[in-house]
């Protein structure tokens, strides 16, 4: 089975997350966990995430990826026998002290390793795999030789990042937040120092080492035929749309690809997508060779937020669709539907009602609540957006 595995910073996006296609679901726990500015998740709230997760037949991962000092180990066992008795799919660690506590104290957890490890070779993920790791999430730094060798060579569940930022460092071992901050990235404080520029002269010219994002669009079928299990997508801290967006275009890729019927359009098409709803621009790093300067930004750049994302889907009586605004929007403008099993759905605004149905010209409040009327069937949650590309030019 592939997987396709989404993040998730509290209850709202775990459940858009699975609406939109996601076969699972990885979140923060209230300890233990990286992504400290992130909500996570507290004890009742993993209770309900499950429950959610389990009732669509879909699974839930905890991270416990931190780096343990000394005066954590007390109640690490407890932390676990607890995420075990909520019934979590699995945990996803770094630390062998973690993995050692699930064996000797024999808690029915399945173990997954951490891109924190920075797996690279087939001898380290047979050492885990000895220690009893059922899955390697492959350091983003691994080149497909190295995936398909690793593979070949030890049988594991291979998961493999597909979208998201990547670090100036190796994954889990850089300390430029903890030199120039005093916040332990490899406690979840990360400042990511590598988007930040430095000046280096008097002329006020500008140096930055920031990697671009991972976009692996263009290459799902060839991780599959190689043996990737699980598509990971990289962001706790990620918005409700982009999380929606990224998911449903990466969901119908991997579904066409099963199907055998992914076209060239479709990958172009999704492509154009994911990258519009991201500020960096995005390439493959090191899955195709060694990034190169084209991979990474040393001179400045610019990182422009847009706002496509105009609403969300709260309810819909017969052909009146209450929307939740985020962003402005006015009669006549052109925009899309997307959302939990339906297609695209394009359409040209031709009125707007407040919430007493009296009838105005812009929606410009963020969180103001207006009525569009619509003749055609919109799932609750499915998402409106500008529409910027027209998927018929593609094909």
């Amino acid at each position: 089975m592939i997987e396709l595995l989404a993040p998730a910073g509290n209850l709202e996006r775990l459940k858009i997350a699975y609406l939109y296609g996601a076969d699972a679901v990885y979140i923060g726990g209230y300890n233990y966990s990286l992504r400290a500015n992130a909500i996570n998740f507290s004890s009742e709230e993993l209770k309900e995430a499950v429950m959610f997760a389990h009732n669509l037949n879909k699974k839930l991962y905890v991270t416990v990826n931190i780096v343990l000092h000394n005066k954590e180990i007390p109640g690490l066992v407890n932390y676990l026998k607890e995420l075990a008795n909520i019934g979590v799919d699995a945990v996803i660690v770094s630390d062998i002290a973690v993995i050692n506590a699930i064996r000797k104290n024999k808690i029915n957890l399945e173990i997954h390793l951490s891109t924190q490890a920075s797996t690279l070779n087939y001898e380290a993920a047979l050492f885990y795999k000895k220690l009893g790791v059922k899955r390697i999430v492959l350091a983003r730094e691994a080149s497909r030789e190295d995936i398909k060798v690793i593979k070949e060579k030890t049988g594991l569940d291979l998961e493999a990042f597909i979208q998201g930022a990547m670090c100036t460092s190796f994954s889990g071992k850089c300390v430029l937040s903890n030199v120039t901050t005093n916040r332990d990235s490899n406690r979840g404080g990360c400042a990511q120092i590598c988007r930040w520029t430095f000046k280096i002269n008097d002329e006020d010219e500008i140096f930055s080492m920031t990697p671009k994002d991972l976009n692996m669009a263009r290459y799902i079928e060839d991780m599959v035929n190689i043996g990737i299990n699980s598509f990971k997508v990289e962001g706790r801290m990620r918005s409700v749309y982009y999380i929606a967006t990224v998911i449903y275009e990466y969901r119908k890729l991997i579904d066409k690809m099963l199907s055998s019927t992914l076209k060239e359009s479709d990958i172009l098409y999704s492509n154009d997508i994911i990258n519009r709803c991201a500020n960096r621009e995005s390439t493959a790093q090191f899955y195709t060779g060694l990034p190169t300067y084209k991979e990474q930004y040393f001179l400045g750049r610019e990182e422009i937020s847009n706002q496509d994302f105009l609403g969300i889907v709260l309810k819909q009586e017969k052909n009146k669709v209450l929307i939740e605004e985020r962003n402005y929007f006015k009669v006549g403008d052109e925009v899309e539907f997307f959302g939990p099993n339906m297609a695209p759905l394009s359409f040209k605004i031709n009125k707007i009602y407040n919430e007493d149905m009296e009838e105005i010209e812009v929606a410009r409040h963020p969180r103001m609540q207006v009525y569009l009327e619509i003749d055609e069937a919109l799932p609750e949650g499915a998402m409106m957006r500008l529409k910027v590309f027209d998927k018929n030019t593609y094909l």
